[in-house]
């Protein structure tokens, strides 16, 4: 069976969450064993992308096509259509939910939240409208549609209408680090799975910590994604503030990621608050294996992967009990309103005062994490890809 699969987002930089997923996906397409009876071919747009996005080596039975396109918009529309009306593959896979517009019979396309729908103030008009647009067609055209959580799943339903037996939920992996944290300037080991499990990928982790901008000795709660509304940064920031005034947590906080919708609201230049920016992969191990508490109190999730990667490197996590985060967390977090930062400011600081309670969170997350992985994801998807050939 030839099996196609938008790749773009594979080798796009920096990766964030949907460019990491189809990363870690064709990654380890590669490892399965029953993956060998197929053919798959990867899109990209350009050779340049084709030589250094992949930095793991492909088996023979991966060829990657390069389907040149001179503009840097509309190549899913127009130039991954053409190849699908000339020479299109048994099965196409859409790692990201933008169905072309024309695309085989057996296509399958993964969706990975429908945020936009609950918040849609979070988002331009523009933009919003073009998620709506996208994925009810995408959902539609699909022959298969990979929801990324059980929440995903019914808001597909409850919104576009879909039926249950079109969609499968495949959880995303967790990936892990290993390295010696050097923070709050001592050395110290990784805690939990990220000791254990060590692995990072084809990286290695080796710059210090010093490099990542730690200015001084201080602990620090850590707060890892885009910083945007819908994330809830106004109530991290608001939270923070009781944490040290109510309660004199001597702790920084840690903001680290890109720039995204809402940005220039937020008040980030505040006493004790450290903005990063996007941080590499080595970095973002880092941060989590030095971090004393991970603040995740979201808006809404179609999964929220750093929780688990929270989780994995052995770090108390405190989140939102909406959306799929209760599903994706397990027991292995607190879980408060993320409309209420009096209620997040109680649980960090429950956590940091109560040894026995944070232990308990910690090895629960660590029992969680364990559930997940890119080899699971990746065995089935290929498993939804191939049952719409027999």
């Amino acid at each position: 069976m030839i099996i196609g699969i938008n790749a773009a987002a594979a080798v796009k930089q920096p990766r964030t969450g949907v460019e990491e997923y189809t990363y870690q996906l064709i990654k380890h397409l590669t490892m399965l064993p029953e993956a060998r009876g197929h053919r798959f071919l990867l899109y990209l747009p350009s050779e340049a992308l084709a030589k250094e996005g992949f930095d793991f080596s492909l088996p023979n039975n991966f060829e990657i096509k390069v389907l040149y396109w001179p503009l840097p918009i509309l190549w899913t529309q127009i130039r991954l259509v053409w190849e699908m009306l000339w020479r299109k593959p048994d099965i196409l896979l859409i790692p990201v939910h933008i169905l072309p517009f024309f695309s085989p019979k057996n296509s399958v396309v993964v969706e990975h939240g429908l945020e936009y729908e609950y918040f849609p103030e979070y988002y331009s008009a523009l933009f919003r409208w073009y998620l709506c647009w996208s994925t009810k067609r995408s959902a539609k055209k699909a022959q298969r549609i990979i929801a990324v959580s059980k929440k995903t799943k019914q808001d597909l339903m409850k919104f576009y209408g879909c039926k249950p037996e079109k969609i499968e939920v495949v959880h995303h992996g967790v990936s892990f680090c290993h390295s010696e944290a050097v923070g709050r300037g001592i050395s110290r080991e990784p805690r939990g799975a990220l000791a254990e499990r060590g692995e990072c990928g084809s990286r290695i982790c080796e710059r210090s910590f010093a490099s990542l901008r730690m200015t001084n000795s201080k602990p620090y709660i850590l707060y890892l994604g885009r910083i945007e509304t819908k994330k809830n940064i106004q109530g991290i920031l608001a939270a923070y503030k009781i944490l040290r005034e109510k309660y004199g947590v001597p702790h920084q906080l840690v903001i680290a990621g890109g720039k995204g919708f809402g940005y220039e609201a937020f008040q980030l230049d505040l006493e004790g608050v450290l903005e990063t920016g996007y941080v590499s992969e080595e970095e973002k191990w880092r941060f989590l294996s030095g971090a004393d508490l991970f603040l995740f109190p979201s808006f809404c999730e179609g999964f929220g992967l750093p929780v688990l990667e929270a989780q994995a490197a052995g770090v108390p996590v405190v989140t939102s009990y909406n959306s799929s985060l209760p599903e994706i967390a397990g027991e292995g977090a607190v879980f408060v309103n993320p409309e209420n930062p009096g209620q997040i400011a109680e649980a960090v600081y429950k956590i940091f005062e109560d040894r026995q309670f944070r232990d308990k969170i910690v090895a629960a997350g660590y029992e969680n994490v364990k559930i997940f992985s890119w080899e699971k994801c990746a065995r089935e998807t290929l498993n939804v890809i191939t049952m719409l050939k027999k």
